[in-house]
């Protein structure tokens, strides 16, 4: 028997409508056929679906009326017209739906649908209703075409053979996140000279699936955000930048859209600059070449900081003292939950290590005052002024659909009109006020929750939230820098490490380490346990044993993986997918000690590589010393007044025993 069916709904939209009588040239007013349109994942293939409302009840149809200007909505028990509303219609800026599709529960006493009277032109009969649904593989479609009749609607054109189906209406909006929709696993681009026709290619399947395994659904951003609103979309895959430059470069026969995998990944690389990182132009590329590391020496953990470890470490005034020992035990072993309140704000540096309690009550006073000032700026803005100023506005959107869905599992954060919910917003806003340049980029509620679930407190949150960031801030900039040159660092250290896998990743198109992006963008918070977070970044927060520890990390789980992904053969697709399945199998406390091992493996190489030594910050090696001079010849001693005879110059008499009383 075969397989059973692994189906994947990737889209889904209710409220999308067919006009029956349009499609077999009826009468003026059309009868609606409402259903649910969906992108689904079936076996490895994409589908476009549409299916009628089975379930929904006749009597909630919406009727397109004479002038096509307006939306009314029947009861079929009575009927009489209930609502007619003037509907805000779906434009290239205006997404409101400003109508609501009810349902509603009629049934006679046997508990099926009532038959009351129908709508003119409405469809009765679940058969009749059933003929309009279709199905059609992505890979046959080929162009859209988009109307405006007062709404929206979509003509889509599938290959020859294949039969289009029925225009699609959007009375209710989504006509655009269905296009968007299909932006990630297509590439679509406007026909030349039709400004409403927009071509389809698919792409490489391996390759759009690549980046969906990478990234959780939740994340994906609109094709047409900029990067700034989702740098998980527009860096990895880089949806409206991307398609548009693939479907340009691939632009002419259908064969020349079906390129092979590693001429998608060189695309890529010119696509996004800065992650071609396997070139010689490259800042910071060196040619390493296959070297012997010698033993990887065993390391030990040990049992978190205690309160009262941590308090040996505190003069009377509250100093911290032997901090360099401190941070070696917290590298070792972390801190007990108890101190984390206390002790992050020295890691992150919220705090000076050398102040005293009464200096951090002023500091504090001073940060709290200076915290609520920039928070009262945005909180002051009137609602004409917002309008005003689409970037706060913009900022505010993605901050507010960001915390709704920010460790929800997390009892801090868990449940309806939760106060942390409350205070995470707030934080994110007023860090728009403290740099309004970056404002807000997706991921940063990521690195905020566990500090604020750490803190307990708003103002304390956000100052040990503004030092991380001060780490981080190059990883949500613009141009993406900081994860250039990660990515870069990340693979020097690989072919360093392990020659061979470093070539098999190359061979298989994945020398770019994608893979690796969403570990270096926020710290490994989605591949770990919520607690494992928290232990994690307070022992990299303490800088040891070198800098950038959190490559190693990633070499570290590399490392432990290679094998698998060697004897399986795993190519660009199953490499992606087999890391991101990674997620929350972890164990943190082998993870570190296999990095620390890897970084006590290399600082003990000779001749280790300059590049390597600049990535982790250890001094390169002192030059040998210079070997001491030749002796000079031995000279015979002058008499008394007489001339220094030497076959050295004049200037150099005093140095070999001619001192200027000798000479006359």
């Amino acid at each position: 028997m075969a397989a059973d069916s692994v189906l994947k709904v990737l889209f889904e939209l209710e409220g999308v409508f067919i006009h029956p009588s349009s499609e077999e040239g009826g009468s003026e007013q059309d009868s609606l056929i409402s259903g649910c349109l969906r992108i689904v994942d079936k076996d490895a293939d994409l589908l476009v679906e549409y299916r009628p409302l089975e379930d929904s009840d006749p009597s909630n149809m919406l009727c397109a009326g004479k002038d096509s200007s307006s939306v009314m909505e029947w009861d079929q028990c009575s009927g009489e017209k209930l609502l007619e509303t003037q509907q805000s219609y779906e434009t290239e800026w205006d997404m409101i739906n400003a109508v609501s599709f009810k349902r509603r529960s009629v049934t006679n006493g046997e508990g099926s649908l009532n038959p009351a009277p129908c709508l003119p032109g409405s469809l009765n009969h679940s058969s009749e209703r059933s003929r309009w649904a279709f199905s059609f593989s992505l890979s046959d479609l080929r162009c859209i075409r988009v109307k405006e009749q007062g709404w929206s609607f979509l003509l889509l054109q599938l290959s020859e053979s294949c039969r289009s189906p029925p225009a699609l209406h959007f009375h209710q909006g989504g006509s655009r996140d269905f296009l968007e929709s299909l932006g990630r696993f297509a590439v679509i681009s406007q026909a030349a000279g039709e400004e409403v026709c927009l071509m389809v290619s698919s792409p490489n399947r391996a390759l759009s699936q690549s980046f969906e395994n990478l990234l959780d659904e939740n994340n994906f951003g609109l094709v047409n955000q900029k990067f700034r609103n989702d740098p998980y979309v527009t860096t990895l895959g880089g949806f409206s930048k991307v398609t548009n430059y693939i479907f340009d470069a691939f632009r002419g026969t259908e064969e020349q859209h079906q390129r092979p995998p590693e001429e998608v990944a060189d695309l890529l690389g010119e696509v996004i600059p800065g992650l071609e990182i396997n070139q010689q132009e490259e800042p910071g590329f060196e040619v390493i070449t296959r070297m012997d590391l010698g033993v990887r020496p065993t390391v030990s953990r040990r049992d978190p900081v205690s309160s009262e470890e941590w308090s040996r470490h505190q003069d009377a005034e509250g100093r911290m003292i032997n901090v360099p020992l401190l941070k070696q035990i917290i590298f070792k072993g972390g801190l007990c939950h108890a101190k984390r309140k206390e002790a992050w704000k020295f890691l992150l540096g919220y705090f000076p290590w050398e102040s005293t309690v009464e200096e951090r009550k002023v500091l504090h006073r001073a940060k709290t005052d200076e915290y609520f000032r920039m928070k009262l700026q945005w909180k002051s803005v009137s609602e004409p002024q917002e309008r005003r100023n689409s970037k706060l506005r913009d900022y505010r959107s993605l901050i507010e659909k960001d915390v709704n869905r920010t460790d929800r599992t997390n009892r801090f954060y868990e449940g309806l009109d939760n106060p942390g919910l409350v205070l995470l917003h707030d934080i994110l806003m007023t860090y728009c006020m403290y740099d309004f340049d970056l404002g807000y980029v997706q991921g940063m509620s990521d690195l905020l929750s566990p500090v604020l679930y750490v803190m307990e407190n708003e103002v304390d949150a956000f100052w040990c939230f503004v030092s991380f960031m001060d780490q981080m801030h190059q990883n949500f900039e613009e141009q993406m820098q900081g994860m250039k040159t990660q990515l870069i660092q990340l693979s020097t250290l690989l072919r360093l490490l392990d020659l061979s896998f470093w070539n098999y990743l190359e061979a298989q198109d994945s020398g770019y380490l994608y893979f690796c992006f969403r570990w270096l963008l926020i710290r490994f918070k989605r591949e770990l346990s919520f607690q494992d977070v928290l232990r994690l970044w307070e022992v990299m927060w303490t800088g040891l044993p070198c800098q950038n520890f959190h490559l190693l990390l990633c070499c570290a789980i590399l490392d432990s993986e290679k094998q698998k992904i060697m004897e399986e053969n795993y190519g660009f697709n199953e490499i992606l997918k087999h890391i991101n399945e990674l997620s929350m199998k972890l164990d943190i406390e082998e993870v570190l000690q296999k990095a620390e091992g890897i970084g006590l493996q290399i600082k003990s190489c000779k001749d280790l590589p300059a590049t390597i030594s600049s990535i982790l910050g250890w001094d390169p090696p002192a030059p040998p010393p210079a070997p001491p001079p030749a002796p000079l010849p031995a000279l015979r001693t002058p008499q008394r007044g007489a001339a220094c005879s030497s076959p050295l110059s004049r200037d150099s008499s005093a140095q070999n025993g001619c001192s200027p009383a000798f000479i006359s």
